[in-house]
C-alpha cells in the first residue's frame, strides 16, 4: 500500500461504507475505546486487532493491502454493485447473497 498508513487505510474504507468508529468496533468485536485510541491517539493495530478489522469489515488480509486502482479494472455496474455490498450488515449481505442463489436457481 503506497503512501497511505494502516490508520488511514481503515478510516477510508469506513467513509467508503458510512462506518463510524463505532460501527466498526461493533463489526470488529473490539472494544469501541481500544479502536478509537488505535485510531486517533498512538496506538497502532496489531497483527491480531488488524484481522478482526478485516473481519468486520468483510474483506481479507490481502484486499485490505491492495492498491485502491484494483476496483478500477471493473466495471462501473460491478463498482456500485460492491459498493453497495460493503455497506451492508452481515446480516443483510447473508439475505442478498441467498436472493441471488435464487435468482440463478430460477434461471436453469
Amino acid at each position: 500500500m503506497a503512501e497511505v498508513t494502516v490508520k488511514e487505510r481503515i478510516k477510508a474504507l469506513c467513509a467508503a461504507r458510512g462506518w463510524t468508529c463505532y460501527r466498526l468496533a461493533k463489526e470488529s468485536g473490539i472494544p469501541y475505546s481500544t479502536l478509537n485510541t488505535m485510531l486517533n491517539k498512538t496506538g497502532t493495530p496489531s497483527v491480531a486487532s488488524l484481522e478482526k478489522i478485516c473481519a468486520g469489515f468483510g474483506i481479507t488480509m490481502a484486499q485490505f493491502f491492495e492498491a485502491e486502482n484494483e476496483i478500477a479494472a471493473l466495471s462501473r455496474e460491478q463498482r456500485k454493485l460492491l459498493e453497495t455490498w460493503d455497506r451492508l450488515s452481515a446480516d443483510d449481505r447473508a439475505k442478498a447473497s441467498a436472493f441471488l442463489d435464487f435468482l440463478l436457481q430460477q434461471q436453469k
